[in-house]
């Protein structure tokens, strides 16, 4: 099994505001930083026709959603890769405070989840907390179902 991956923040101001500009002309830096590194298998670069927002109730929101081959790889990424360590660092800056902000869930190798499953495994975690079926970094699950402890390095 592999691990999918789904964040997501709201911007206090619009994207193009000038407050956001080092985090905006960053992204594809960071995004190839995660492509490079090991254990990332895939992430959700397709947009909607039109460039209709991922949340059209919401433009604020963004969205990022991967596949890892397991969970070490994206927390070893996450939270030990300078430059994305350096932007997590900085995000009070550029979005809100989200209380639910990040699933965690296991899919079949070769499996790429779509969007409108990422916002469930979202909601799934907000009404009911984490469970085997989509979890976050501080209760984690194995591909089993059974809790488990995650240690970086």
């Amino acid at each position: 099994m592999h691990l999918a991956q789904v964040n997501i923040a709201r911007f206090i101001s619009p994207a193009d505001d000038p407050v956001n500009q080092d985090f905006v002309d960053n992204i594809d830096r960071v995004n190839t930083l995660a492509e490079a590194a090991p254990g990332f298998i895939w992430r959700f670069q397709e947009y909607p026709e039109d460039d209709q927002p991922l949340y059209p109730d919401d433009p604020l929101m963004i969205l990022n959603l991967s596949v890892w081959r397991d969970i070490e790889s994206l927390m070893n990424f996450v939270y030990t890769n300078p430059v994305h360590k350096a932007f997590m660092g900085r995000r009070k800056e550029w979005f809100s405070r989200l209380k639910f902000h990040l699933a965690l869930w296991w899919v079949a190798p070769g499996d790429k989840p779509c969007v409108e499953q990422a916002k469930q495994k979202l909601a799934q975690i907000a009404e009911r907390g984490p469970s085997p079926s989509a979890f976050n970094f501080a209760n984690t699950y194995n591909a089993q179902g059974e809790p488990i402890k995650i240690k970086l390095g």
